[in-house]
């Protein structure tokens, strides 16, 4: 299997191939950025597809990252991967940031439960629990930071995700063993990819998984009237 992972959704422009045959990762490019994933995106997948020594007809398909996290950043992300799929053929599959944060930790012990959480702002996070093997103990959601805190002190964790610290910091005074903290800006890109390489077709659409409305909203009062 050889996939093309995109990843904008937080705090990094990202790209990476896989092939499973051959040794996984071909090659990789993250760039740490806020903004600008849009001017970022096209010329970082060029090269890295240059780099894996592929063409786009060499894949099998494309993930993507498809949130929560930044409603700018993920509309580059997933309009550039259907884009993508549109002019290759490519089936598309989307991702969660939230299931990529905590993938290379239940890989590295399926006994552990994990919390990931990404900084929502004002005091919010988005959150998923996993138990052992993987197992979704709380749906992805957007919560308080509170209910977090409490989620991670039911049981020893592994924290997760650019709100991992905070939640580690509300724990401090309460958790008789301190849990492991991967406080990371983006999930691994490298990680998007082989997530994206086992994910089925059907399930698992490039639909953005934002968890909250913007905090943009139209201003109806100074629309003009129809006529």
């Amino acid at each position: 299997m050889r996939v093309l992972a995109i990843d904008t959704a937080l705090a990094a422009c990202a790209a990476a191939v896989l092939d499973t045959a051959y040794g996984g990762i071909l090659a990789s490019e993250s760039l740490p950025m806020i903004r600008g994933h849009a001017e970022a995106l096209i010329p970082l997948v060029a090269r890295v597809m240059q780099q894996s020594d592929l063409t786009f007809r060499d894949l099998d398909r494309i993930a993507v990252t498809t949130g929560p996290g930044s409603f700018t950043g993920l509309r580059v992300g997933l309009a550039a991967a259907r884009g993508f799929g549109v002019a290759t053929g490519l089936p598309v599959v989307g991702v969660s940031t939230l299931s990529v944060y905590a993938a290379p930790h239940l890989a590295a012990d399926s006994q552990i439960g994990v919390v990931a959480a990404i900084d929502a702002r004002h005091q919010h996070v988005y959150l998923q629990v996993f138990g052992p093997a993987g197992r979704t103990v709380i749906t992805p959601r957007l919560a308080p930071l509170s209910e977090a805190i409490r989620a991670a002190s039911d049981a020893p964790s592994c924290l997760v995700g650019s709100a991992a610290r905070a939640v580690a910091d509300g724990l401090a005074k309460s958790a008789p063993v301190p849990p492991s903290v991967d406080a990371g800006g983006a999930p691994d890109i490298a990680w998007v990819a082989q997530i994206g390489a086992v994910t089925p077709e059907a399930k698992s659409p490039p639909a953005p998984l934002y968890l909250r409305a913007p905090d943009a909203q139209p201003q109806n009062a100074a629309q003009l009237p129809r006529r």
